[in-house]
């Protein structure tokens, strides 16, 4: 476990995560919510932790759906299998979505300040498009690389806890969750190394499917 307290370094962390994000939107990017990280129970004892944290999402990272992304430049890069929640006029669960998020883990896992800092990894996402109407319980996520099925995994909140816990942590420090905004809850298996050439398809069950491919 890193020499630190994890408590303070999350308070730093979320200030420098939250001044990058202010920035960002000043030279125009827009905002469009936030995403779940370290939501596994090895990961956050491995910093201390209680609960997970919380980084930011703008539309400059959003990836179409069906693009080729190039990996120069990545150090570490992995794919993140998530559910997409859009925040409802009322503060609730106003729609589900699948979501494939872009990672790189470019720094080391013993600074959480630092991971923080640099908006824990998150490099893009893409979304596929709202289902209305369905049980998240239902969602079994299955990841397939080179026609196999390599992994599979549900989600184990349910999306109106992770709405509420977003909500209070940035409240927490700071920031707000707004109508409209989306949150990706968290990886639903763990993240998948990827390179150049790879290709990834995804069935969420009822919420669809989703592809991404990296180029060589």
């Amino acid at each position: 476990m890193p020499d630190q307290d994890a408590g303070g370094a999350v308070a730093r962390g979320m200030r420098a995560l939250l001044a990058r994000r202010e920035a960002e939107l000043a030279g125009g990017a827009g905002p469009v919510g936030w995403r779940i990280g370290f939501n596994g129970p090895a990961i956050q004892q491995h910093f201390g932790l209680s609960e997970p944290v919380v980084g930011y999402l703008v539309d400059t990272g959003v990836t179409t759906a069906g693009s080729v992304v190039d990996l120069s430049g990545w150090t570490a890069a992995a794919v993140e299998v998530e559910v997409a929640i859009r925040v409802g006029d009322d503060g609730g669960v106003a729609g589900l979505a699948p979501a494939l998020e872009l990672v790189d883990l470019d720094l080391p896992f013993d600074d959480l300040e630092a991971i923080l800092a640099g908006n824990v990894f998150q490099r893009g996402v893409v979304f596929g498009d709202e289902v209305p109407g369905i049980d998240p319980w239902a969602m079994v996520a299955s990841v397939t690389k080179a026609g196999v099925v390599v992994v599979e995994g549900s989600i184990v909140e349910d999306p109106a806890t992770t709405v509420s816990f977003v909500r209070s942590f940035l409240a927490a420090h700071g920031a707000a969750l707004e109508p409209g905004h989306r949150i990706i809850a968290g990886s639903v298996v763990a993240p998948r190394p990827v390179t150049g050439g790879a290709e990834l398809h995804v069935a969420f069950g009822p919420l669809g499917k989703l592809s991404i491919a990296f180029a060589p």
